[in-house]
């Protein structure tokens, strides 16, 4: 009897640890382990190896849990953290996911403005660059990158030295005032 009634507590305590164990808790503890060991490196210097790591655990979480609450935050670190590597097109397919799935979170405007970014500064498309930043005014005419998509239309294609001519232009204009 006593044989049996330790055999049933062994497959309950199983039980109960099994029901307890949750595969987007874990996923999650494992997200933050990497993000731990990467930004814990005191020489503060990027492994990439990691960093690309961690790029794949935030979209293989968001591929498996896709509707989790965390999930468009997760996917916006995947799409920040290869934009940061120099990895353009492939944020570019993270920001668009976040566009295309999560349209009401809030960073969601943030990620059209970050795809005509890398579009002009990583990927030289002036064109696309300027389009995906008239999309953004189209669609989010207040948001606080507004400005900032106006003033890169309007710059758009200028070099350094054109910029800083234009600059010491407008100051001079100013203090003729």
């Amino acid at each position: 009897m006593k044989t049996f009634q330790l055999f049933f507590a062994l497959i309950a305590g199983i039980v109960l640890i099994s029901a307890c164990s949750n595969p987007q808790n874990d996923r999650k503890a494992a997200i933050k382990a990497l993000e731990d060991e990467l930004f814990s490196d005191e020489t503060k210097m990027v492994d990439r190896a990691k960093a690309n790591e961690l790029i794949s655990t935030y979209v293989a979480f968001v591929d498996e849990f896709p509707n989790d609450a965390g999930s468009p935050e997760i996917l916006f670190k995947a799409g920040d953290m290869a934009m940061n590597l120099n990895q353009g097109r492939r944020a570019i397919e993270i920001f668009d996911r976040i566009i295309q799935n999560y349209p009401d979170f809030g960073k969601t405007p943030q990620c059209l403005f970050l795809k005509g970014y890398i579009y002009e500064n990583d990927l030289g498309d002036l064109e696309k660059a300027k389009m995906i930043y008239e999309e953004f005014l189209q669609k989010y005419p207040d948001d606080e990158f507004a400005d900032d998509a106006e003033i890169s239309i309007q710059n758009l294609g200028k070099t350094p030295e054109e910029l800083i001519r234009e600059f010491e232009e407008k100051a001079k204009n100013q203090e003729a005032i």
